[in-house]
């Protein structure tokens, strides 16, 4: 005789789907996170405007000179999301439903934050074209574009690259030589913080490599890159109007979680942003 009356047992904790929760690139750039008032930030950006040192004129007198400054205004937006479930749900349904709106909505505004980054390191007119798949030579060759228009090589340069343009990179002799690299990403160990927590990353050459998978053209033939100086780009916020608000509506019985940002991206820096095109359609 078999057993008919089974049971089915359902977890209580939840498991996160795979979807981006984080920003991956706030801190590749500047950012002015100050409460506002307005709807622009204003980013300045100062230089000599490619003067050259001058010796004194036929009149003794030291020639004078004004300083290069361009004023770069980056308009700000709100930005929602809003996530309402009734209480039947909220009841009926498996898991902490009311810490799920809260942790999803927390991550669509975080993506949104990268989501504005990428949009202006893509209006850079300065690109290359690897003409097939990824290589160091595409990297050496951004590296060599950034270097010829002054931009320093220093702690403070981002490679963000598609996941198959690493795919193809890490392959490379030079990638994991200790002559170039400066973290070993495969460690499983960092000494700041819980590295279970950390996205994994590379520091390879003094340059920050984070692959992300929200880059425009993904898995095409012509697949965006971009290796930029932290300067070339800005991210503005305003931290008064950022909001998580988790509530509940006694009137019609839903529970709703909500995040709100005002913020924006602009490009400061058109020559300290280099774009590499190359073709990921073979490993999508």
């Amino acid at each position: 005789m078999s057993d008919t009356a089974f049971q089915t047992q359902y977890r209580d904790e939840f498991i996160a789907g795979f979807e981006a929760r984080q920003s991956l690139l706030r801190d590749t750039v500047v950012t002015e996170f100050e409460k506002t008032r307005g709807n622009t930030v204003v980013f300045l950006v100062a230089d000599s405007g490619g003067a050259e040192a001058q010796t004194r004129g036929v009149n003794g007198l030291i020639p004078a000179r004004a300083d290069n400054l361009t004023q770069n205004s980056c308009p700000l937006a709100e930005w929602h999301d809003l996530v309402r479930k009734t209480g039947f749900n909220v009841f009926a349904s498996q898991g902490d439903q009311r810490r799920i709106m809260q942790e999803t909505t927390m991550g669509v505004l975080n993506r949104k934050v990268d989501s504005d980054i990428i949009t202006a390191l893509d209006a850079t007119t300065s690109s290359i074209t690897v003409g097939g798949t990824p290589t160091v030579d595409a990297v050496q060759h951004a590296q060599a574009k950034l270097q010829a228009a002054s931009v320093p090589w220093d702690s403070n340069i981002t490679l963000l690259c598609q996941p198959v343009f690493l795919s193809y990179i890490e392959q490379a002799p030079e990638f994991a030589k200790a002559t170039y690299v400066n973290m070993k990403p495969f460690s499983g160990e960092d000494q700041n913080a819980n590295w279970r927590d950390v996205p994994m990353a590379y520091r390879w050459k003094n340059m920050l490599i984070v692959s992300h998978p929200n880059l425009p053209g993904k898995g095409t033939t012509t697949e965006s890159s971009y290796m930029y100086h932290k300067s070339a780009c800005g991210h503005a916020a305003d931290k008064g109007s950022l909001s998580s608000a988790v509530g509940y509506d006694d009137e019609q019985d839903y529970s709703f979680a909500r995040a709100s940002m005002y913020m924006g991206a602009k490009l400061l820096q058109n020559s300290g942003v280099v774009e590499i095109i190359s073709d990921g359609s073979a490993r999508t």
